[in-house]
């Protein structure tokens, strides 16, 4: 029975790739498929029968410049094996586009639930749903606590001008997803380049920290933080905005984008900066501006993914309805900004 190739993954070439550089890893056929819930990087499950792993690769098409650095990725989920940030334990990586079509890498597979949805949580209950959110800022406090020097990034990124970096990044990667209207858009992204707070003491940054790129365990741990293909050296309250944002009442819970914030127990997003606050011993009261930008950036991201579903260039549950909650998301942080 021949086995059947899930959308950008080749199974045969990467047995035989994973043959060469790992002699007795695989034992028996590949089999495999794409895991739901990705909106950037493809991720897909494959097992031999006796053992799983998990494979990273870039979207079929539309890649943009300094986005989906599979090196990038699989350097920082390396460097940070051993500390207190659950993350899984590295297999591979593979730079040469020619064995599957893309660069990608292989990591062990790690058991746990990504809560993407307030229905998923409400099965947990009130008492587990709110241990869980309060674990995750926990996490989040144990990930900026991490020297990066002690663990071999000092070099991960650059932490003078990172707000403005950032700011400048996601506005390019903007203008090169760019196919419609965005009313409003260019003036959010004018008001935070007017108002730049003074970054704290740089940190390793995830990027797109929230509960949909985090596994749980059966009690209610984080067993994996997942998804770093966004991680730098920079600003640590990016992330805690970003936790923010997720859990606001300006995202649109009928668009695809994953959100728990209706969860019975989720606490409510003062009790999650609280809790950060008093944890890390970070200065919280520039909040708003990040909060801000955590919008224009979800914007930007929405809006690359919405472009390469429209040209046929990605998969995914829910790409279809992405692109309408890009608007909301900037009106959210045109009203953040107006608050702050």
């Amino acid at each position: 029975m021949a086995v059947t190739n899930p959308p950008g993954l080749d199974l045969a070439r990467l047995r035989e790739h994973l043959d060469a550089q790992r002699p007795g890893l695989v034992d028996g056929e590949l089999s495999g498929n794409v895991i739901a819930g990705g909106r950037s990087n493809l991720t897909y499950a494959i097992t031999d029968g006796r053992r799983r792993w998990v494979v990273r690769r870039p979207p079929l098409g539309h890649v943009l410049p300094t986005a989906h650095d599979m090196a990038r990725e699989y350097r920082v989920i390396s460097a940070l094996a051993g500390t207190s940030v659950p993350v899984p334990g590295t297999v591979l990586l593979c730079e040469d586009p020619e064995v599957i079509g893309a660069r990608f890498y292989v990591m062990e597979f790690v058991e746990g639930t990504p809560y993407r949805s307030s229905e998923e949580l409400r099965a947990l209950g009130p008492e587990r749903t709110r241990a869980v959110v309060l674990s995750l800022i926990d996490t989040l406090v144990d990930l900026h606590a991490v020297d990066p020097a002690e663990v071999g990034l000092a070099d991960f990124g650059r932490p003078e001008g990172f707000l403005e970096r950032q700011l400048r990044r996601w506005s390019k990667q903007l203008a090169a997803s760019r196919s419609r209207e965005l009313p409003g858009i260019d003036e959010l992204h004018d008001r935070l380049a007017a108002a730049l707070p003074t970054s704290p003491r740089p940190t390793i940054v995830h990027g797109d920290y929230r509960l949909d790129n985090v596994l749980v365990d059966g009690g209610d741990r984080i067993s994996a933080v997942l998804d770093w293909e966004m991680s730098t050296l920079g600003d640590p309250l990016t992330d805690l905005a970003l936790i923010v944002a997720y859990s606001g009442r300006e995202l649109p819970p009928d668009t695809g984008v994953s959100t728990v914030r209706d969860a019975p127990g989720h606490p409510t997003t003062d009790e999650l900066v609280a809790r950060y606050a008093e944890r890390s011993g970070r200065d919280v009261s520039a909040l708003g501006w990040y909060v801000g930008f955590a919008f224009f950036k979800l914007a930007v991201i929405l809006e690359g993914i919405h472009y390469r579903f429209s040209q046929g260039q990605t998969v995914g549950e829910h790409f279809d309805r992405i692109g309408a909650a890009v608007p909301v998301l900037v009106e959210g942080g045109l009203e953040r900004m107006a608050r702050a």
